[in-house]
């Protein structure tokens, strides 16, 4: 229900005023320190995007890969500020959704949280198809299914996440960890064999790897625009730390923080990794099958170094996949409680997780199992695409929940906090050309691309089909909050 109706109840009914605004925000614990919202959203930035992804973006974009990290890079921070901006106004752990809600309506509620749904389930199975491929990469595992290993992923992270908030906080602190060490210890290397000029794989390591195979753009312009929507679903996760400010004691201090760093991480982990891997080999020798990572590193005579880097990269796709089912779930509760997704996702556990919801994510997930079974080497792709979809228009939707935000802040209905997002309204306004200019990328690709844009007046018609579905027990749910803060 929108926050205006709340404000309503509560000038009738002061004790109203500590009962939270969204009524899916109720039951949970603050089980999330600081510590872990911070490295939260460093392990949203940094994931299966940039560790499988970066190797077939590289081998059809070339160096020039490094641009494109960085231009969606600095959008991805303005939807990430923009949604700093309405967690400080009010946290929540329905995040956007709660929002859309408020500023657009239970429609605009709606659309938001089945379009995030389709975002990270189809994620959640481009993360699985990565832990399946990673793990190819030992020999002692060839002979297993891709799709086998892909169930037990999915298996293994679902039992972990069904535990509690505070144990999901521990690990994607411990994940966020292993995987900055890593990139840091990456570069630090890269950094000593262009310093001392150290043989990879045949080739003298500097700015003649560039020249001598085609330059920065060596397959023309195109291809760069062309893989701009799969690095937008590299940052897919930024926005997680929206999720998670509903389940931290003081937002105020932590979110702000958060979302400030990750400018710099994006240029330090995304442009920097990129650049030092196209100056370490042609990008050709990149593969979409293979970490950019394990290649360099196997290629240095250090059989082992491939080994670990194939680990920590394994442990990033896990992590993902962790992420993905925490937030879903906190999503569909939200839903739940209005009205517009299934009841049971709104149920909790003893230790304050909404299981239902991540057992309806998890569900989806097996039948990415399936997709494993039957195309195993395009799997990555299609989902890939198809989740670029669903963040794409959750970040227009925040977007546009913040123009409507600050219009409602210059009639002097809102109060917008210190922590703001500069150039508004003309960010919002360039961010979601952007976001759209990305989604008319995809025609250009006739194989995944296109196919995936064709899906969208099927989802269309399946959310329209949905909404009709599900408007009156919204009305219904609505009326009964109201009637309960009211008295």
């Amino acid at each position: 229900m929108s926050k205006d109706a709340v404000a309503t109840a509560q000038a009738a009914d002061p004790q109203a005023a500590e009962r939270p605004a969204d009524a899916g925000d109720a039951g949970y614990s603050k089980g999330l320190k600081a510590r872990h919202v911070n490295m939260i959203a460093i392990g949203g930035a940094i994931g299966t995007g940039l560790f499988l992804g970066a190797g077939g973006r590289l081998r059809d974009a070339g160096p020039a890969l490094a641009i494109a990290y960085l231009i969606c890079g600095v959008f991805a921070f303005f939807v990430v500020r923009a949604l700093g901006e309405l967690v400080l106004y009010r946290p929540s752990s329905g995040s956007f959704v709660s929002y859309a809600r408020e500023f657009l309506g239970e429609k605009g509620a709606y659309v938001a949280g089945w379009m995030y749904f389709l975002n990270w389930s189809t994620t959640g199975i481009a993360d699985i198809t990565a832990i399946a491929l990673y793990t190819h990469y030992w020999s002692m595992f060839t002979s297993i299914p891709q799709w086998v290993l892909a169930l037990i992923a999915l298996a293994v992270v679902l039992a972990v996440n069904l535990i509690s908030v505070k144990i999901f906080g521990e690990m994607e602190f411990w994940f966020a960890i292993i995987k900055v060490a890593t990139l840091i210890g990456f570069m630090l290397i890269g950094i000593f064999l262009l310093a001392t000029q150290h043989d990879v794989g045949g080739q003298t390591p500097g700015i003649g790897v560039i020249a001598d195979n085609g330059g920065v753009v060596p397959h023309g312009v195109m291809p760069v625009v062309l893989v701009m929507q799969g690095v937008i679903f590299a940052y897919a996760a930024l926005e997680l730390v929206g999720v998670a400010a509903g389940e931290t004691a003081e937002p105020e201090k932590v979110v702000p923080r958060a979302v400030n760093s990750i400018m710099w991480r994006v240029a330090l982990f995304y442009v920097g990794s990129v650049v030092l891997l196209a100056l370490l080999l042609p990008s050709s020798l990149y593969s979409g099958d293979e970490s950019p990572f394990v290649t360099v590193l196997s290629k240095i005579g250090v059989p082992a170094a491939g080994d670990v880097m194939n680990l920590v990269v394994l442990t990033a796709a896990m992590s993902s996949l962790n992420s993905g089912l925490y937030s879903t779930g906190r999503i569909l509760r939200s839903m739940a409680m209005a009205g517009s997704a299934p009841k049971f996702t709104s149920v909790m556990s003893r230790s304050q997780v909404p299981y239902g919801g991540i057992l309806l994510t998890c569900g989806i997930c097996v039948l990415g199992v399936g997709l494993n079974y039957l195309v195993p080497s395009q799997a990555f792709e299609i989902v890939l695409n198809v989740a670029s979809l669903g963040i794409i228009s959750t970040w227009v939707i925040i977007m546009i929940c913040h123009l409507v935000f600050v219009r409602r802040s210059r009639a002097g209905l809102v109060a917008r906090p210190h922590f703001r997002l500069p150039g508004s309204p003309v960010t919002e306004i360039a961010t979601i050309a952007f976001l759209l200019a990305c989604l008319g990328m995809m025609w250009n690709d006739p194989e995944v691309g296109r196919k995936t844009l064709l899906l969208i007046p099927v989802l269309a018609v399946m959310l329209v089909a949905g909404w009709f579905g599900v408007r009156r027990r919204v009305a219904h749910n609505a009326e009964q909050e109201l009637s309960r803060l009211t008295k």
